[in-house]
C-alpha cells in the first residue's frame, strides 16, 4: 500500500481533465475569467474557450447570435471590443440597451416619425466636452443612454409623451446632450440641474440633479414646481419622477411597451389605467385612465391638476334595440380630507353620444384637488333609442388620483 502511494503521480492543474474545468469556469464572471489568464498557461487556454464568453456577451452587451454572425467574430473578441468601447457602463448597459430596443421595436409600427427623430449615439469625447462645459460629472447611466441615442430632434410628437386638453397641449422631446448642456442650471432653486426633456408649447422640462444640492438627492429626476406664494423666486418645489436616470427611463419604457400608455394619433399619451377600474352595467362597460399634470399644479398654494380619459363601450353581442344615447352625468368627488362635492349636468363635454353594439365613445376631462389625492365615481343616465321613455343608469367605477411624491423647497423652509 505504501509503495502504491509512493508511485502515484502528484495531482496538478495540468493533469485535471478539461471538461470539469470548463464547467467550473462557466460559473465565473468575466472579471474572474480574465484573472485566470494570469494564473497558468493551462487556465489561460481554458478561459479563452469561446463558448464561455457567449453568456457574458449576451448578459452584459445583449449581443445576439445574428450580430455575432454578421460581425464574423468570436464571442471573446466581441466581448473585448465592446468592453473597450462602453466598458465603463457595464453595470448599466444591458438595462438601458434593452429599454431602447424594446421602445423602438414597439414604436416603429405605431409611431414611425418618433423613431425617425432619434439621433445617433454621442461619442465619449462629446460627453466629456459637456462635462467640462457644465463643470460637473454626468451620471454614468445617463452617459450610457446617450451613447446609444443622443436624444431626438426637436419635433412633435415628443418621445417622452404628450397630453391634450381643450386649451392645453404638451409634447416632451428627449433633449440631445448639447441642448441639455445649454439649459444647465446654476441659479438658486435649480442649482446643478440638467434638463432631460423640453416641450416647445409649454416650456416644461424634466430635470436630473447631477449634484446633491438645495435638498435634492444626486441623480433624482423631477419636474420643477415654482412656489407661487413665495417672495423668493428661488423657492422651487419638485415633483419627483425617478430616483435615477435608469429608474426614470426604464419605468417610462415599461409603461409604453406594456400598452399602459395609449398611442393616440401617432403620439404617446401618459394616461395610467388601473385594470380594476372598470364597471359593466348590462351591455355597457366604462373604464377610466388618469394622468397628473405637473405644469398646471402647484404645492404652494395646494393645487393638484388631474386629467382623466373615459372609454364607454357597448358589447358587440348586444341586441340592436339596445342602442342608446347618453343624457346626463352625475359625479361624486371626494378629496383626501373626506370632503365631498357632487356634480350633475347634461351630456359629457358638451356632447350627447349615441352608443350601439360594438361602438366605443371616448372623451377626456379634468379636475383639481386642494389635497394631494382624491377619487371620483358616479353614473351616466341613458335612454334607449327605440324606447325613448325608458331610461337607465350606467355606473362609472371609482378611480383614484394621486400626485407624485414631492419635496418642498428649502428656500421656503428657512424663511
Amino acid at each position: 500500500m505504501a509503495a502504491m502511494e509512493t508511485d502515484a503521480a502528484p495531482l496538478t492543474l495540468e493533469s485535471l481533465p478539461t471538461d470539469p474545468l470548463l464547467l467550473i469556469l462557466s460559473f465565473l464572471d468575466y472579471r474572474d475569467l480574465i484573472n485566470c489568464c494570469y494564473v497558468s498557461r493551462r487556465l489561460s487556454q481554458l478561459s479563452s474557450h469561446d463558448p464561455l464568453w457567449r453568456r457574458h456577451c449576451k448578459k452584459y452587451w445583449l449581443i445576439s447570435e445574428e450580430e455575432k454572425t454578421q460581425k464574423n467574430q468570436c464571442w471573446k473578441s466581441l466581448f473585448i471590443d465592446t468592453y473597450s468601447d462602453v466598458g465603463r457602463y457595464i453595470d448599466h448597459y444591458a438595462a438601458i440597451k434593452k429599454a431602447w430596443d424594446d421602445l423602438k421595436k414597439y414604436l416603429e409600427p405605431r409611431c414611425p416619425r418618433m423613431v425617425l427623430s432619434l439621433k445617433e449615439g454621442a461619442r465619449e469625447e462629446d460627453l466629456d466636452a459637456v462635462e467640462a462645459q457644465i463643470g460637473c460629472k454626468l451620471p454614468d447611466d445617463y452617459r450610457c443612454s446617450y451613447r446609444i441615442h443622443n436624444g431626438q430632434k426637436l419635433v412633435v410628437p415628443g418621445l417622452l409623451g404628450s397630453m391634450a386638453l381643450s386649451n392645453h397641449y404638451r409634447s416632451e422631446d428627449l433633449l440631445d446632450v448639447d441642448t441639455a448642456a445649454g439649459g444647465f442650471q446654476q441659479r438658486q432653486g435649480l442649482k446643478y440641474c440638467l434638463p432631460l426633456t423640453f416641450c416647445i408649447h409649454t416650456g416644461l422640462s424634466q430635470y436630473i440633479a447631477v449634484e446633491a444640492a438645495e435638498g435634492r438627492n444626486k441623480n433624482e429626476v423631477f419636474y420643477q414646481c415654482p412656489d407661487q406664494m413665495a417672495r423668493n423666486p428661488a423657492a422651487i418645489d419638485m415633483f419627483i419622477i425617478g430616483a435615477t436616470f435608469t429608474d426614470w427611463f426604464t419605468s417610462y419604457v415599461k409603461n409604453v411597451v406594456s400598452g399602459g400608455f395609449p398611442i393616440i394619433r401617432d403620439q404617446i399619451f401618459r394616461y395610467v389605467h388601473d385594470p380594476e377600474c372598470v364597471a359593466t352595467t348590462g351591455d355597457i362597460t366604462v373604464s377610466v385612465s388618469t394622468s397628473f399634470l405637473p405644469e398646471l399644479s402647484s404645492v404652494h398654494p395646494p393645487h393638484y391638476f388631474f386629467t382623466y380619459r373615459i372609454r364607454i363601450e357597448m358589447s358587440k353581442d348586444a341586441l340592436p334595440e339596445k342602442a342608446c344615447q347618453l343624457d346626463s352625468r352625475y359625479w361624486r368627488i371626494t378629496n383626501a380630507k373626506g370632503d365631498v362635492e357632487e356634480v350633475q349636468g347634461p351630456g359629457v363635454v358638451g356632447e350627447f353620444p349615441i352608443i350601439s353594439p360594438g361602438r366605443v365613445y371616448e372623451y377626456t376631462s379634468c379636475t383639481t384637488f386642494s389635497t394631494t389625492s382624491g377619487y371620483m365615481e358616479g353614473y351616466y343616465t341613458f335612454h334607449f333609442l327605440y324606447f325613448k321613455d325608458k331610461i337607465f343608469n350606467v355606473a362609472i367605477p371609482r378611480f383614484h388620483m394621486a400626485c407624485p411624491t414631492f419635496r418642498v423647497s428649502i428656500a421656503r423652509l428657512f424663511w
